[in-house]
């Protein structure tokens, strides 16, 4: 440490801005930033020098965002990035629509030009608060330095309370290179900002009493579920009510998938025991969803003969996609346990009976002869014995990684839902092994998705980072083409990935190791070899090219409508779908 130390008086001391908000990140138990350099934040990684949280330079800003946040979900604490003014600051708002579609508790803070010239097109210059406005939670524009300590307070309490999502401070370079003092004693100022304390307990006690009367209940747990910590609580009440459980893409792992009353996903791709659990149900307890449109269809018919209840931190969520019965507006895990203190088990027999005959009537199956990513991942799944965490991009390898890597805890699956992010899962690995070194990470990822972050090898080289990539290579954007063919009479439209690189050869050019599978006798050795190895590595799985993910149900249609195999013809889609 030199003079100007980043570890001040509890009372206050004199530094720069810079140091002040580095100060700040110490105070809240930062380790990593993630983050690149511009002019305009050049203080910051000056001041980030001084003190003991590790910067990981990225090879782009939005990977420098989604590192943060896959650091975020692994930890359950707020992860931060640094990027520059201008594009740096523009390349990060990718990064924050991710965050703030799945409600991960991230700060993204940003160079800026200085202060006498903003408004004036100056170089670089962005109106980068403005422009972030949809995709944040709260959003600063920095003028006093002496304000730094209060706002980066805030900043966490607001990241972290309530529904998590993303802020983002933007610092002008005179901001954060001058001198002020600094009061890390100062109250928070939010007076407009409500976080959710307790809940109706006559709300409660109406939710145990439907669900002691339901004899086909289903429990659907979302991403506020694993956010709230609530796992052991709705384990508890599933047991104890004996109530089948289904999840969201990002609810995975709030229930333990191996556990004979779990479902799986329900929805879009869900298994069709989930679905047509949800189709059949009496009552559906949503415990953290919003409903969002993936997993209801056609809205008018969801559930449409069942009691639902709704429990959400969020209040804006109530009746926001689906009408419900009940909304009781809490935190999952304490609503959950009121719940199990009240709730007296119903007679649900005959519903599990008839839900396992499900189960072993329409199974996930795949063909064991040709090499398919199905293959691919249920093999990595059964030789990593589903104890790592892992993390996907967008597409049909997402799907078929729902479908068949099981999880039993839920800070073990990260994915990109409501954004849909390409390019999100290789650098949310990287942050979420920085945050768990002593996990197996992986990164199953397609070949469309990772080229778009692919620089990113650099920094797994350069941290060390034992991520293993499991590239799902079938040279196609395959979920597009997968529309295009049920929807569209398979024409075939910009979905060709042509000129592919040798992905083997890509990782050596990197300085790291490259496994290739190109037929089924070689996929359980080489992703064991991967699994062994201690560094990070690629596995590039030349896949069959042509292959649809099922069950499906087509975006705004009903249930009913679900498609467990390619249908002969073109199928209309419903109106208003997207």
């Amino acid at each position: 440490m030199n003079s100007t130390t980043t570890k001040p008086a509890a009372a206050g001391a004199t530094m720069t801005g810079a140091q002040a908000i580095i100060a700040s990140c110490e105070q809240h138990g930062l380790t990593h930033i993630f983050g690149y350099p511009g002019g305009a934040n050049i203080p910051l990684f000056d001041a980030l020098l001084d003190s003991s949280i590790k910067l990981v330079l990225s090879r782009h800003e939005q990977g420098a965002v989604h590192m943060a946040d896959g650091y975020a979900r692994a930890s359950g604490k707020v992860g931060v990035a640094l990027v520059t003014s201008g594009p740096g600051a523009t390349n990060a708002i990718t990064g924050l629509l991710t965050a703030h579609m799945d409600s991960v508790p991230l700060i993204v803070i940003c160079g800026q030009t200085i202060t006498a010239n903003l408004g004036r097109d100056a170089f670089q210059e962005a109106d980068v608060s403005g422009i972030s406005y949809p995709v944040v939670k709260h959003s600063y524009l920095v003028k006093d330095p002496a304000q730094l300590p209060r706002i980066m307070k805030e900043a966490f309490y607001i990241a972290a309370t309530g529904r998590p999502g993303p802020v983002l401070i933007d610092v002008p370079k005179d901001v954060s290179s001058a001198v002020c003092h600094a009061d890390f004693t100062v109250a928070m100022d939010l007076p407009g900002y409500q976080v959710v304390q307790g809940f109706d307990e006559s709300q409660i006690e109406c939710t145990a009493a439907a669900l002691s009367r339901a004899r086909r209940p289903v429990l659907l747990l979302g991403h506020g579920a694993i956010i709230s910590g609530a796992h052991n609580e709705i384990r508890h009440l599933a047991e104890k009510l004996r109530i089948p459980v289904v999840s969201t893409l990002l609810g995975k792992g709030a229930f333990p998938e191996t556990h004979e009353l779990s479902l799986g996903m329900l929805g879009m791709h869900g298994t069709a025991y989930a679905n047509f659990a949800v189709r059949d149900c009496d009552l559906i307890l949503s415990v953290g969803s919003r409903f969002d449109d993936r997993i209801t269809g056609n809205p008018n018919s969801f559930c449409k003969n069942a009691v639902k209840i709704h429990i959400d931190i969020d209040p804006a969520e109530a009746n926001r996609q689906i009408p419900v019965d009940c909304f009781i507006n809490a935190d999952a895990k304490e609503a959950v346990s009121a719940l199990m203190a009240l709730a007296v088990p119903g007679d649900t027999a005959e519903w599990v009976a008839q839900v396992q005959k499900w189960k072993a009537d329409f199974p996930l199956t795949y063909n064991k002869d040709e090499l398919s990513a199905q293959f691919v991942i249920d093999t990595l799944y059964k030789l990593s014995g589903g104890r790592a965490i892992v993390t996907t991009d967008v597409g049909q390898h997402q799907m078929w990684a729902a479908q068949y890597y099981l999880c039993d805890d839920g800070r073990s699956w990260i994915s990109s839902g409501g954004a849909g992010t390409m390019g999100f899962g290789f650098p949310a690995a990287i942050g979420a092994q920085l945050a768990r070194p002593e996990a197996t990470v992986l990164a199953i990822v397609g070949d469309g998705g990772f080229q778009m972050t692919e620089a990113e090898l650099s920094t797994a080289m350069i941290q060390k980072t034992p991520v293993k990539v499991i590239i799902i290579d079938n040279k196609y954007l395959g979920m597009v083409r997968q529309w295009q063919d049920i929807f569209f009479n398979n024409r075939l439209s910009g979905v060709a990935m042509e000129y592919n690189p040798d992905f083997v050869k890509l990782a050596e050019a990197y300085g790291m190791k490259g496994f290739r599978i190109s037929q089924v006798d070689e996929v359980a050795p080489v992703l064991r070899a991967a699994l062994d190895y201690d560094g990070p590595c690629i596995v590039h799985a030349e896949v069959r090219r042509e292959d649809n993910v099922f069950p499906m149900i087509p975006a705004g249609a009903d249930y009913n409508a679900m498609l467990l195999e390619r249908p002969n013809g073109p199928v209309e889609k419903p109106k208003g779908s997207t």
